[in-house]
């Protein structure tokens, strides 16, 4: 009964469009990194590439959903203002990027980790998603 009153306080149902969105940014971020690696084509070009993509997404949306409730990415307080969302959400993709990467670098997962990417996913991770969800707040 803990863990279900722990993610109540952390996760409210009018929270859906910024999840929707989240995952959205995700996969824009981790696509155009892609196309710019020449991973995937732009546009794709056909369900290769889409398996591709979701592929060397999957770590990361992995960490987003184990990490962005459990920080409260999606609490009421995320939901109300861009000046409680913007904080949550970088403070929760900087955790799910760790956790996409420590996937990464494990042998059943194709990619690997450099210094230099881990960077990259963190902090241009975090300005996209912040990003976003300032977007979001005005379009509310």
């Amino acid at each position: 009964m803990a863990v279900a009153d722990f993610l109540d306080r952390r996760v409210d149902a009018g929270a859906l469009p910024l999840a929707l969105g989240d995952v959205l940014v995700i996969l824009a971020f981790v696509y155009a990194g892609s196309i710019r690696h020449q991973s995937v084509s732009f546009p794709p070009a056909g369900v290769g590439d889409l398996t591709a993509l979701l592929a060397i997404a999957a770590p990361f949306l992995l960490g987003w959903v184990v990490a962005a409730p459990l920080v409260g990415a999606y609490s009421a307080g995320a939901v109300e203002s861009a000046k409680a969302s913007v904080p949550l959400t970088i403070r929760s993709w900087v955790p799910a990027a760790v956790i996409g990467l420590a996937v990464r670098a494990t042998p059943w997962v194709d990619g690997g980790v450099q210094l230099v990417f881990a960077v990259v996913m963190i902090v241009v991770g975090s300005v996209c998603l912040g990003l976003w969800r300032v977007l979001a707040a005005r379009l509310v």
